[in-house]
């Protein structure tokens, strides 16, 4: 048995998104111990993905930090790591394959970039394009990777919910991460105050992280907490499955909702497309729009309303 090293520090949907690589990794070593080194706040999540065996943090502090780096030196190296797979694929990364754990199988983009092909033109395929390709290119069969499954982290939520309403739900994710506000769509409450008035069977709800509880209260829809804290990532894929449709900006929730099936639309305006980022799904589409703020309620509301009538 071997020790299997793969990298992923985050974000949120970047962690949904390598579901089936994960899986795919698993699979080509079924007796191997695989480890992920992650950050701080995917610890408990990637702990019980059924993939993997266990993690290991990287504060991420600046590289001029050299105490650290030799800490992290020592951590990884005592694991004697017969494989690395690099899917951060950033110069953190890189510099961590040069000066941190020396790996002669150490799988990543930057390796198997083509003589005198550059890695932005490479970074322009989809997301899941480009995790096939890297791991296709050490002999793994890739059957998962472009289908993520991310229902491994769901955990049943039924008392939450029950505590909040009985009815179904649409589940809405208004908000976007305070350094991105470009993903951000100013329109909600007009489009919440239209499917109201049109479908009074449906409950409104939105689960704000942890630094979208005071603004969640802008929000003309039920904000679903625990005991006054957001819900954990599991809580929340708990959450997302149980909703009837999912009405999300271009954030970690939408790629959650994507890769749990679910029914519903993901907005983007200029910042990305969504073939790039590897959202949309049978079931999951995205509305684009060249400018997002001008994006109306109504036109969302008509694209969307015959599959909200099919909720009952």
């Amino acid at each position: 048995m071997s020790n299997i090293l793969i990298i992923k520090h985050g974000s949120l949907g970047d962690i949904v998104q390598i579901s089936g690589v994960l899986k795919d990794i698993r699979v080509n070593h079924p007796t191997d111990k695989i480890l992920v080194l992650t950050t701080l706040p995917y610890v408990e999540l990637l702990s019980n993905c059924p993939h993997v065996d266990g993690t290991l943090i990287d504060q991420r502090l600046p590289r001029w930090n050299i105490f650290y780096l030799l800490k992290l030196k020592k951590l990884l190296k005592k694991f004697n790591f017969s494989h690395a797979y690099d899917l951060q694929n950033s110069s953190r990364t890189s510099f961590y394959r040069k000066y941190i754990l020396k790996i002669k199988n150490w799988n990543s983009t930057e390796k198997i970039l083509k003589e005198n092909e550059k890695k932005e033109y490479f970074d322009k395929d989809s997301v899941l394009d480009r995790f096939k390709i890297q791991l296709n290119s050490t002999g793994i069969k890739t059957e998962n990777t472009l289908n993520p499954d991310f229902s491994w982290a769901i955990i049943n939520i039924d008392k939450v919910i029950h505590k909040y309403f009985s009815k179904n739900f649409i589940l809405l994710f208004p908000f976007c991460s305070p350094q991105l506000p470009h993903k951000k769509w100013p329109h909600f409450n007009e489009l919440i105050k239209i499917i109201k008035s049109n479908h009074l069977n449906l409950e409104l709800v939105v689960a704000p992280g942890p630094e979208e509880i005071k603004q969640s209260k802008e929000i003309d829809a039920i904000s679903i907490t625990e005991k006054n804290e957001p819900l954990n990532i599991m809580q929340l894929a708990g959450l997302i499955k149980k909703s009837s449709y999912v009405i999300a900006n271009d954030t970690g929730p939408a790629h959650m909702a994507a890769h749990l099936g679910k029914k519903g639309v993901v907005l983007f305006g200029h910042h990305t497309t969504p073939k790039k980022v590897s959202i949309e799904t049978n079931n999951f589409k995205a509305i684009t729009a060249v400018a997002l703020e001008k994006l109306t309620a109504n036109e969302v509301y008509q694209k969307i309303k015959e599959e909200i009538k099919l909720i009952n």
